[in-house]
């Protein structure tokens, strides 16, 4: 196991925690601009690392989740040089804020404790990202990348000209559903109450495809399939009658959960966890720390997007440790 080992008075210009598309995004712009970088990730993996094929990732036809992880990785390491300090394998446990003691180095800064040492540094980018709520159901985790996915927009295309079904009520299932319509035969919605949490607006708009059926009160029982998914079982909670649909897509579509419990006693998070940022400038609630990506209240979480919010809050970064 690699130790790293700093001298107390060894303080970083910014710390980088996660190693997604924003987290390597941000990794890049911090070489160039030459800070001192400490960039700490558990794994190059994004919730994209698990798909069969991407092909919305800008400038790439089509690629593997693997391969996108791969790529990112290689091309942090070829600009990291002696400005990014690359820490695999490391996870985040707490981020604090340092109490300003006149004479002492680290006031103003942050201290950031990890499975495997600690480290002071000036300002912190938090792209954590967050895991997608799984359909717990028997079936599911067996199909998971063999049918059942948990991205329209990185897998949706393979499922061209056929029945799909999409498990959700909220606007990010809806979203799905209208994506899929573009090019599945039919898209079947599945959601286990009368009501909807989506905007009235956006169930409206892909409502009036004749291609879009949604089933009220059906909570999902069994994925089917051997190989592949060839089916869906559900319960009509009203009736109590157990019924089986045909398709050979589900895209599940209950939710994430943003991997943010360790700053949450320092920065504001909305209600579902998320940490609340502008998005000018993707600053927090605390001076000296930035968000970027899926763990962020963003209204779109996307690869492409990620990278983007953690560019800009590179540019602000840059700005702010110049200014002081």
């Amino acid at each position: 196991m690699i130790q790293y080992v700093r001298m107390p008075y060894m303080i970083y210009d910014l710390a980088i925690i996660g190693g997604g598309p924003a987290g390597v995004a941000a990794g890049v712009y911090a070489a160039r601009k030459q800070l001192s970088t400490i960039f700490i990730t558990k794994d190059w993996n994004c919730q994209s690392a698990v798909s069969e094929g991407i092909e919305n990732w800008i400038g790439t036809v089509n690629i593997t989740g693997q391969e996108l992880a791969k790529k990112l990785e290689k091309h942090l390491k070829a600009y990291s040089g002696e400005f990014v300090e690359i820490h695999e394998g490391e996870i985040c446990e707490s981020v604090s804020q340092n109490v300003g003691v006149p004479g002492d180095k680290s006031s103003g800064t942050f201290h950031i404790k990890t499975n495997r040492g600690d480290y002071e540094v000036g300002t912190v980018l938090i792209s954590t990202g967050s895991h997608r709520r799984k359909l717990d159901v028997p079936g599911a985790n067996r199909l998971e990348h063999k049918g059942l996915t948990y991205c329209a927009s990185c897998d949706g295309p393979m499922f061209s000209g056929q029945d799909v079904a999409v498990i959700g009520g909220g606007n990010a299932a809806f979203d799905s559903a209208a994506q899929l319509l573009a090019y599945c035969k039919s898209v079947t919605l599945l959601n286990r109450s009368e009501k909807f949490r989506a905007d009235p607006g956006t169930i409206e708009k892909v409502s009036t495809n004749s291609h879009f059926k949604i089933l009220r009160n059906a909570v999902p029982k069994e994925v089917l399939g051997d190989k592949f998914v060839n089916g869906l079982v559900y319960t009509n909670i009203i009736s109590g009658k157990e019924v089986k649909i045909d398709v050979s897509g589900i895209f599940i579509e209950i939710g994430s959960t943003p991997i943010t419990d360790f700053a949450k006693n320092l920065v504001n998070l909305n209600k579902s966890g998320y940490i609340i940022t502008d998005p000018a400038n993707q600053k927090t609630s605390t001076v000296g720390i930035w968000a970027a990506g899926d763990c962020t209240d963003g209204l779109y979480h996307q690869n492409n997007i990620a990278a983007g919010d953690a560019v800009k809050a590179l540019e602000d970064i840059y700005l702010f440790l110049k200014a002081k």
